[in-house]
C-alpha cells in the first residue's frame, strides 16, 4: 500500500518530504557523545573492537546439550551468551509437573536444579565473557552464583544480566501465578542483593522486548517501559539503598523493528530521558547513574514463516539501526525464529551478520554517525516528547498494581495485538512474503529444510528430576525451603535463602511454590504437585 499511511513512522508521527535546520533544536547543535543527557551515546570514543557485545539467543534441550551450544559459539566468536530458559521453566515449573512434558527443553534450555547450572557453565570462560538470562531472576542469579563458585571465578567479577518482568509478564509472556506485590518484591530484592554481593553484574534489566511483541509501537514500548522502571526505582530506594549504588547497573533491553530511523531515534531519545530522570528526579548523583546501557535484541515478531532468506535481511538491517544508535549488546533474531529455537546453522548467520558490520562496513569507526542529522534530530525530539506524554498518562491512571489486577493491561496489549493484525489485513503495513510479493509453497523452499526440522521435548528429563529428588538429602531441602517460607513472610529479602535452598537441592518449582503459600496462593496453581513443607 503506497500513500498517505506512508508519510508516518510505525508510531504515527507525521513525516515532511525533508528536514532542515529549522527542525532541530539549539540543543542538538550543542550535545558531544559522552556527555550529559547522554542522546549521543555514554562514551566520547569510539572503540576500535566495535563497541557492542555480539551474542545470540541460546538454550536447547537440557544444560548438556545447551553447553556444547554455548561453547560452540564462544569458539565461533561470540562475546557474550544470553540463555533463555524452556517454557516451565519461564513459568517456574518444574519437568516433572504433569504440564511441562510437551514442552521440556523445545523453547529453550531446561533448568530445575542446581546441577543443571553447574552442567550448563562447564568449561565456560565466566570470567572472560558476559552471561545474560532469559530466565526468572531468582533463580538465574542463584544458579550463576553456585555454578562460579563451583568452578573458583569469583562472583564480585560476574558480568552480565538478567530481566525483570514483574509488570506484564503475566499477561503477554509466561504466567508464573503469583501476586503483583509477589512480582514486585522479588525483582527488588535481586536488585538489592545484586548491589551488594555483584556489584559488575546487571540485575536490573528493563526488558521492553518481549511485551513490545505484542504489537506495540516504538512510543508504548518505551512508555511502558520507563513506567516499569520508574516504580521499581522508587520501591528499591523505599528500602533506604541509595540511587547511585544501583543505578550505574540499569540496563533497558529493547527491541528493534523496521522503521529504520525511528528506531534509532528510540534509542536516543531513551539514554535522554532517562538522563534527565535519574539525575533531576530520583537525585542521582553519579553520571554513571545517568547513562543507561541500551542492548538489544532484534524484533522475533518481524521474522517470517514464510521466504526465510528475507529474516536475514531483516535481521541485518535492523542490527545496523542498533549499531549506529550505539547499543552496547546485541542478538539478532535467527532467520528461522518463527519456526524454533535456534539451529547452529542459523546461530552462526546471526553472528557472522554482526562480524561483518563490524569489521567491513566501517560504520563503528565513528560515534553516533547520525548526530546532527536533521530528520534524526528532529525524529528524536518527538520521540521523546511522545514517550514522556504516554509515560505521565499512565501514571495518572493510579497505581500499577490497581491497573494490573483490573486487567487495564491485559486489555491493553489485546487491543495491540488486534491493531497489529489489522494492519497486515488491510496492508497498511507491507511484510515482505506475508502480504506483498508472495510466493507459491512449492518455490518456497529455501532453507525450509534446516528451519523445519523438528525438536522433541527432552521427556528423558521427567525421570532425571525424580531421580534428583529422589537422592537428595531431604531434611536439609526442608528446612531450606522453610526459611524461604520465613523471609517470605517477615519482608526479609529472598535471595540469599533462594541461594541457600537452591544449593540444598530445592528445585525451582518447590522454592516458587513455597513463596506463593507465603503469599496465600495456591502452591502449585494446576493442582498438581503438593508442597514438601
Amino acid at each position: 500500500m503506497s500513500g498517505e499511511a506512508d508519510r508516518f513512522t510505525r508510531s504515527g508521527i507525521p513525516l515532511k518530504d525533508f528536514y532542515g535546520p529549522d527542525d532541530v533544536g539549539q540543543a542538538a547543535h550543542q550535545e558531544v557523545p559522552g556527555s550529559f543527557p547522554f542522546t549521543r551515546g555514554r562514551r566520547a570514543q569510539a572503540v576500535s573492537s566495535g563497541g557492542w557485545i555480539q551474542r545470540g539467543l541460546s538454550g536447547e534441550g537440557d544444560a548438556t546439550r545447551s553447553n556444547r551450544q554455548l561453547r560452540y559459539l564462544i569458539g565461533e566468536g561470540q562475546s557474550g551468551v544470553d540463555l533463555i530458559g524452556d517454557s516451565p521453566t519461564q513459568a517456574m515449573m518444574d519437568p516433572d509437573h504433569p504440564l511441562a512434558a510437551s514442552a521440556i527443553g523445545t523453547q529453550g534450555v531446561s533448568l530445575c536444579h542446581k546441577d543443571d547450572y553447574i552442567e550448563l557453565f562447564k568449561d565456560v570462560p565466566l570470567d572472560a565473557i558476559t552471561v545474560s538470562f532469559s530466565v526468572p531472576a531468582m533463580f538465574a542469579v542463584a544458579g550463576l552464583c553456585l555454578a562460579a563458585r563451583k568452578y573458583g571465578f569469583p562472583v564480585q567479577k560476574l558480568r552480565g544480566s538478567t530481566i525483570l518482568t514483574p509488570f506484564y509478564a503475566e499477561d503477554v509472556t509466561y504466567a508464573i501465578h503469583m501476586p503483583f506485590k509477589a512480582r514486585v518484591r522479588t525483582s527488588c530484592d535481586v536488585i538489592e542483593y545484586c548491589a551488594r554481593e555483584m556489584p559488575r553484574f546487571h540485575a536490573f534489566i528493563e526488558d521492553t522486548y518481549f511485551f513490545s511483541e505484542s504489537g506495540l509501537d516504538a512510543v508504548e514500548e518505551m512508555a511502558l517501559g520507563f513506567l516499569e522502571i520508574r516504580h521499581l526505582v522508587r520501591e528499591v530506594l523505599k528500602r533506604g539503598v541509595d540511587i547511585d549504588a544501583f543505578a550505574p547497573r540499569i540496563a533497558i533491553l529493547v527491541n528493534c523493528s523496521m522503521d529504520f530511523f525511528e528506531e534509532i531515534a528510540k534509542i536516543r531519545a531513551t539514554r535522554r530521558l532517562f538522563a534527565r530522570m535519574m539525575r533531576d528526579e530520583f537525585g542521582a548523583r553519579d553520571p554513571r547513574s545517568w547513562s543507561v546501557v541500551i542492548t538489544s535484541h532484534t524484533s522475533g515478531l518481524t521474522m517470517t514463516a514464510q521466504q526465510l532468506p528475507n529474516n536475514i535481511v531483516r535481521g541485518a538491517t535492523q542490527t545496523l539501526a542498533l549499531v549506529l544508535a550505539g547499543a552496547h549488546a546485541i542478538e539478532i533474531s535467527a532467520f528461522d525464529e518463527a519456526l524454533r529455537t535456534p539451529t547452529e546453522e542459523s546461530h552462526l548467520v546471526g553472528l557472522r551478520t554482526q562480524q561483518i558490520i563490524e569489521s567491513e562496513t566501517g560504520v563503528s569507526k565513528v560515534v553516533d554517525p547520525l548526530g546532527g542529522s536533521y530528520y534524526v534530530e528532529a525524529l528524536t525530539d518527538e520521540m521523546e516528547r511522545r514517550i514522556w506524554a504516554m509515560v505521565q498518562e499512565l501514571e495518572a491512571r493510579g497505581e500499577p498494581g490497581e491497573l494490573e489486577e483490573s486487567g487495564w493491561f491485559r486489555a491493553f496489549f489485546e487491543e495491540k495485538m488486534q491493531r497489529y493484525q489489522h494492519r497486515l489485513e488491510t496492508r497498511e503495513q507491507i511484510v515482505v512474503g506475508v502480504n506483498a510479493h508472495r510466493l507459491p509453497a512449492e518455490q518456497d523452499k529455501l532453507l525450509r529444510e534446516i528451519s523445519e526440522a523438528k525438536i522433541r521435548p527432552y521427556r528423558e528429563r521427567i525421570a532425571e528430576v525424580k531421580e534428583f529428588k529422589a537422592n537428595r538429602d531431604l531434611a536439609r531441602t526442608k528446612a531450606a525451603l522453610a526459611k524461604v517460607s520465613e523471609r517470605a513472610k517477615e519482608g526479609q529479602n529472598l535471595e540469599p535463602a533462594v541461594l541457600e535452598a537452591t544449593e540444598a537441592s530445592a528445585t525451582m518449582g518447590e522454592i516458587a511454590g513455597t513463596i506463593r503459600l507465603a503469599y496465600g496462593f495456591p502452591y502449585d496453581p494446576h493442582g498438581a504437585m503438593k508442597p514438601l513443607i
